[in-house]
């Protein structure tokens, strides 16, 4: 029978953790006690890469079985699993917020780690990922970080993402002078880092984003796409975006993703990204990893990088290429300058 609960000292805190012995991920026998002492032993990285951000979490209440299913914004109907975008009700009174706004308009409270606790709290509830908004609490309309994520399309792997992000992408960042910090996904993708100054608006850091897409995918057009509708991508590695836009997330370094081996989202340095294995990257393997290597991102917070030089690119590529923006996901109201969100195959003007 599993122990109704037990308080762990995080901290100035004791953490309560509910059925500690409730099996999260069966494959490995993984229970939910096993994830909140993941997240305690790889708490420094972690709260890095939340502290003081808006936090979707991802929660897992009923663990990763054969057959869960995600919630997703057209269908939450019977799922296992769902984000959670508003702190739960019920929260400790030390468990912060940051208030958002959404590209709806509707706003939200979204929970804000602070301290190691919050992040052992989280796990309790389910919490397997944490989605950070890239900006802090004190001005949540301007990034301070630069995501980049390489995509995997079907017929390609992490192998060739990890080819991009060290051929032209990390050439382009050389070029422009940018500091970025690697990272698996945790699935198949890539994904890289830069702090910038809180000086751009989201739409302006997604405009920097599609830039340097654009340039990698010229500097390897047999390798990447920047295509946004699927049917058009073909065997590529997708740069996606529209993660730069308001609301749309990545995974942040040391989450856990809902797979059955319980891999989690890890730093490497660039040296090490040939050899990297993703698959080697778990809440069993983690823990030594971190306690010899401690956070691979740590040095994250030393520089802050402005955009202009992205910005710029953005312009040539307006006047030099004339290209313009591209569509943003279905949830997001028309943006100016937008083109049509249509998917080429059912596009009757395209037709003809």
């Amino acid at each position: 029978m599993a122990s109704p609960h037990i308080e762990i000292p995080v901290g100035d805190r004791l953490v309560k953790v509910s059925n500690p012995d409730k099996i999260y991920f069966p494959e490995h026998g993984y229970a939910k006690r096993r994830l909140v002492e993941y997240y305690l032993a790889v708490g420094e990285g972690i709260l890095r890469a939340t502290r003081d951000r808006p936090t979707t979490l991802e929660r897992w209440p009923s663990g990763v079985f054969e057959g869960a299913r995600l919630a997703t914004r057209a269908d939450a109907r019977g799922a296992d699993a769902f984000y959670q975008k508003r702190i739960p009700k019920g929260a400790p009174d030390w468990v912060q917020t940051a208030r958002i706004v959404f590209p709806s308009g509707r706003t939200a409270d979204e929970v804000m780690p602070t301290e190691e606790a919050v992040i052992a709290w989280a796990a309790n509830l389910g919490t397997l990922t944490f989605h950070p908004w890239p900006v802090r609490g004190g001005d949540v309309d301007h990034p301070d970080e630069l995501r980049i994520d390489f995509d995997p399309q079907p017929g390609t792997d992490f192998a060739d993402a990890v080819r991009v992000v060290l051929g032209p992408a990390r050439e382009l960042l050389d070029e422009l002078g940018l500091t970025g910090f690697v990272k698996t996904s945790g699935k198949a993708g890539v994904h890289v880092y830069v702090r910038i100054e809180p000086r751009w608006t989201f739409t302006q850091v997604r405009r920097a984003a599609l830039a340097f897409a654009r340039e990698v995918e010229r500097r390897a057009p047999e390798l990447v796409t920047t295509r946004w509708w699927k049917e058009e991508r073909g065997e590529q590695v997708f740069i996606d975006y529209n993660r730069a836009a308001r609301d749309a997330t990545i995974a942040s370094a040391y989450s856990v993703r809902p797979l059955p081996h319980a891999p989690v989202s890890a730093p490497v340095t660039w040296d090490e990204l040939p050899d990297v294995d993703p698959h080697d990257f778990t809440i069993a393997t983690m823990p030594e990893r971190f306690a010899k290597l401690g956070d691979l991102h740590a040095a994250i917070d030393d520089a802050a990088f402005p955009l202009d030089g992205l910005l710029e690119l953005a312009d040539r590529d307006e006047t030099d290429h004339g290209l313009g923006d591209m569509p943003y996901p279905p949830n997001y109201p028309k943006m100016a300058g937008e083109p049509k969100r249509v998917q080429p195959s059912k596009d009757t003007d395209r037709k003809g």
